[in-house]
């Protein structure tokens, strides 16, 4: 069982202003966004897929380039509907910059209608960016950036505790709630952990918490007393020592580190 982690600082918003330049040139436009590291689908006007990178094929399982591209419509995808919202979907075919962030990818939904042949990876969620490309003042391009921010592979049970304890990680930790999700006695859900992760089900939201807190001591604007509060815990509580014991530093020292970088 793994779970990948990702971030990202960038400002999409503004990416619209580096393809200006290759507006009269598709297909070198293409051939730059094949190289890009991040899942990237580009749509015209009227909501057709005409361009799906290497990296958004091979990360959703795709055999071969064209998997979506040429049949695919985004304005006229139920699956879409109900994720993004039409509205959402329409206002950037009207030419706005929109942003949905941790969305689940629909990968049942690309096996059933014969995109993929098989699941690449149990869940992934993902922050979606569509901005468009205008050549003068026609839209010319939709583009679609994904960023993954968590993906996970392997037995489905493990995979639907931890995205349980992934989006309820600012609360107390509820083994009874994790096992209950998964019609299990506590015994077997840390066992199944155990097993295939190596850590207990209480291991793993520790070490999910204290990565918040790590992001939130990054926010210089935030002391350190508050960054613990917004997420849940106290300075200068038990989990303050948790904290010491996963990142060899205590909160104080680990603000100075990111100080002196």
């Amino acid at each position: 069982m793994t779970t990948e982690n990702h971030s990202t600082e960038y400002d999409f918003s503004q990416l619209h202003e580096s393809f200006q330049s290759l507006i009269g040139n598709r297909e070198q436009m293409f051939q730059i966004l094949d190289f890009l590291p991040l899942p990237i689908e580009v749509f015209t006007p009227d909501g057709l897929s005409v361009f799906c990178n290497r990296t958004c094929v091979d990360s959703f399982g795709g055999k071969h380039g064209d998997y979506c591209v040429g049949r695919y419509n985004v304005l006229k995808d139920p699956v879409s509907d109900a994720i993004f919202g039409h509205e959402m979907i329409e206002r950037t075919f009207r030419g706005e910059y929109c942003m949905w962030p941790d969305i689940q990818i629909p990968i049942e939904d690309l096996v059933e209608r014969g995109e993929i042949e098989e699941k690449p990876f149990e869940a992934a969620f993902m922050d979606v960016h569509s901005f468009p490309v205008w050549n003068g003042d026609r839209l010319a391009y939709v583009v679609t950036v994904f960023v993954p921010k968590r993906m996970y592979k392997g037995l489905p049970q493990v995979t639907k505790a931890k995205e349980y304890i992934d989006s309820h990680w600012l609360e107390e930790f509820d083994d009874d709630a994790v096992a209950s999700i998964l019609n299990l006695s506590r015994a077997s859900l840390y066992r199944l952990f155990k097993e295939h992760i190596g850590m207990t089900p209480s291991d793993y939201y520790r070490k999910v918490k204290v990565g918040r807190i790590q992001e939130k001591l990054q926010d210089k604007s935030l002391t350190v007393d508050e960054a613990f509060a917004a997420c849940g815990a106290d300075s200068r509580g038990w989990f303050a020592k948790t904290f010491k014991e996963m990142t060899g530093m205590t909160p104080t020292e680990y603000r100075k580190s990111i100080d002196n970088k």
